[in-house]
C-alpha cells in the first residue's frame, strides 16, 4: 500500500469530485482514477460508489478512511522528525481558524512570519465552527486550532485573548436608550444568531437556559458582518464580541451585560505532548514570543 494511493484516496473522500481532487493532488483525472484502483486492489474492496455525483464513499471506504488520515499524519510526523533535526520544517501543516479572527489578533501577520521562515512547508488554513475544529484537532485531523477551548477538549490550550460580550441592537430598538442591560431585559426578543456548532451559540444557549429565559430566533447566520447588518436592519438584536472591527459595517448600538459576565475568549489548542507535530510546537515558539 502506498502513501501516496492513500493521499488520493482522502483527497477524493473530502473533495467528493475526481475533477477537484485531481487539481488538489496535481494529477490528470485518468492518474487519480489509477491510484484508487490501485489502493482498491491493495485493500481487497471498493471504496468508493462508482457513477455518482457527488462521489460517495462505500461502508468499506468510510472505514478506511480515519485509518488513512492516521497513517498520513504518522507519514508527515515521522518526515518532519527528521527534519527538524537538521532545521528544516516540510510537509503540511493544517490550522483551524474563525472567521472573525483578524478583528482581534493579528493573525495574518503571524501566519505570514511563519510561512517565510519555513518554504518546504504546505500551509493550509481551514475556517470552521470552533467546536468542530476542536474534534479535529482532538482526532489527529487538524495539526492546531485558534478557537474558543473547552475545559472537556483533552487539548493543550494556550490563552491568547479575552473579550467582553456585550448586546447589539438597532439604535431605534427600545433598549437602545440603556445604558446596561440585564438578562432579564432580553427574555423573549427576536435574536440574529450565529449556527449552533460555534462556540459563543453554545455559551449564550448554556446562559438563557441557565436563567430559565427564551429568546426567539429570527435568522440564523455564518459570519458576523451579516449579523451586525442584520441587527442594524431591526431583524432583532444579538450578542457579539465587543471586539468587532465596526468600520466599514452599519453602527448598531453597543450596551454592557449588568448582571452576566460572558466573555469571547481565543485560544491557541493542539494535541498534548508527542502528538503535537513538529511544526505545530515551532508555531507555539512564534505566538509565545508575542
Amino acid at each position: 500500500m502506498e502513501l501516496r494511493n492513500l493521499r488520493h484516496f482522502v483527497a477524493l473522500a473530502e473533495e467528493r469530485s475526481f475533477t477537484r481532487a485531481a487539481a488538489r493532488e496535481l494529477i490528470v483525472q485518468s492518474g487519480l482514477s489509477t491510484s484508487i484502483r490501485s489502493l482498491e486492489k491493495d485493500v481487497g474492496g471498493l471504496l468508493f460508489i462508482r457513477g455518482t455525483r457527488p462521489v460517495r464513499l462505500t461502508a468499506a471506504g468510510d472505514a478506511l478512511l480515519p485509518e488513512a488520515r492516521r497513517t498520513l499524519a504518522a507519514a508527515d510526523a515521522a518526515r518532519q522528525a527528521v527534519q527538524q533535526v537538521e532545521g528544516v520544517l516540510s510537509g503540511r501543516f493544517t490550522i483551524g481558524t474563525m472567521d472573525s479572527i483578524g478583528h482581534t489578533l493579528p493573525f495574518s501577520a503571524w501566519l505570514a512570519e511563519f510561512a517565510l521562515a519555513h518554504p518546504g512547508l504546505e500551509i493550509v488554513v481551514t475556517q470552521q465552527p470552533a467546536l468542530r475544529m476542536a474534534e479535529l484537532v482532538a482526532g489527529g485531523e487538524l495539526d492546531c486550532a485558534l478557537l474558543p477551548a473547552t475545559r472537556d477538549a483533552g487539548l493543550t490550550v494556550l490563552p491568547l485573548i479575552s473579550e467582553p460580550i456585550v448586546l447589539a441592537c438597532a439604535p431605534g430598538h427600545p433598549l437602545a436608550r440603556k445604558r446596561t442591560v440585564r438578562l432579564a431585559d432580553l427574555d423573549g426578543e427576536r435574536f440574529v444568531e450565529t449556527p449552533p456548532g460555534w462556540a459563543i451559540r453554545a455559551l449564550i444557549d448554556e446562559t438563557f437556559d441557565a436563567a430559565g429565559l427564551s429568546r426567539r430566533i429570527a435568522c440564523e447566520v455564518t459570519d458576523w458582518t451579516t449579523v451586525v447588518d442584520l441587527v442594524a436592519a431591526g431583524v432583532g438584536v444579538a450578542l457579539i464580541p465587543e471586539g468587532l472591527n465596526f468600520a466599514r459595517l452599519p453602527s448598531p448600538r453597543l450596551i454592557p451585560l449588568a448582571d452576566a459576565h460572558l466573555e469571547r475568549r481565543l485560544d491557541f489548542v493542539y494535541p498534548a505532548g508527542p502528538a503535537a507535530s513538529p511544526a505545530t510546537r515551532r508555531f507555539l515558539a512564534v505566538l509565545e514570543s508575542r
